[in-house]
């Protein structure tokens, strides 16, 4: 993987959730000399080890490894019960929290109330993931929100791991985010997942526009519903994205049926 010649210095990187997109982008981590720790409800010791990362079995374990930045890596319909198993009250000094979830109002939401007063915050989105930053992450954006934000050196530190893999960085606030997020990534999601239910496949006429759209709802199911739904759940600008979806749908089917009630009288005319 690519990246510039200047590295950010070392960090302690504690991750919450091991999942594929934690592991995707732990890989990276390592790479650039951090040191990282993880902690996940399901075991993840074997892929740990593989990737360099030390795994714990108990959160107790993981706070007591005195991390620089807490990395919560989790699915977003299951942020709110994984932060109430952390031992909060047993983090000494200053840490910043950094998520990097799909959606930016609600974990800033639960975040803000959850960590201790003296941490800090930032909101992350990666908007990449193994299959698109497979080949480096160079021009790839990464969407950030210095939400609470005193240890400026630690903040820009961690925001230098991107940097230096050339990704276009782009600061929003959680709520610019999600509303862009909405008619971006749920939008997209969502048409291929309609894609996905009339199981549309290749044929052997296909045309590029045809190819795009097989290629779309491939991508797209390589998520888990649970992302999916997540984007819909937790992102209050989701809602009316589907309602314009919806709207935008029965207005094409209304032009269709005047344009086709149209020929037919015109076409009873001239006989």
């Amino acid at each position: 993987m690519a990246s510039d010649s200047s590295q950010p210095s070392p960090l302690k990187i504690g991750i919450v959730g091991l999942g594929p997109f934690a592991q995707f982008l732990a890989a990276t981590f390592v790479k650039q000399g951090h040191t990282l720790t993880a902690v996940s409800r399901t075991d993840h010791s074997l892929i740990a080890s593989r990737l360099g990362i030390l795994f714990f079995k108990s959160y107790d374990q993981f706070i007591d490894a005195h991390n620089d930045v807490i990395l919560i890596c989790t699915s977003i319909l299951s942020l709110s019960e994984v932060l109430k198993s952390i031992p909060f009250d047993r983090i000494k000094g200053p840490t910043l929290f950094v998520d990097v979830l799909s959606v930016k109002e609600h974990p800033q939401k639960l975040l803000l109330q959850a960590i201790p007063v003296e941490s800090d915050l930032m909101c992350t989105h990666p908007m990449f993931g193994p299959e698109s930053g497979k080949n480096g992450w160079r021009g790839l954006p990464f969407v950030y929100d210095k939400v609470r934000i005193r240890n400026e050196d630690l903040c820009s530190r961690f925001l230098g791991m991107f940097q230096s893999e050339g990704c276009r960085m782009v600061e929003m606030s959680c709520e610019e985010h999600d509303r862009e997020a909405a008619r971006s990534q749920f939008l997209t999601h969502t048409i291929g997942r309609i894609l996905s239910e009339m199981k549309i496949e290749s044929t052997s006429m296909d045309t590029k526009g045809f190819q795009s759209l097989v290629q779309l709802k491939e991508n797209v199911v390589r998520d888990s519903f649970d992302l999916y739904s997540g984007l819909y759940v937790h992102n209050r600008f989701a809602k009316q994205e589907l309602k314009a979806l919806e709207h935008a749908l029965e207005d094409v089917k209304q032009k269709l049926q005047e344009k086709m009630d149209n020929t037919l009288e015109e076409n009873s005319r001239s006989y």
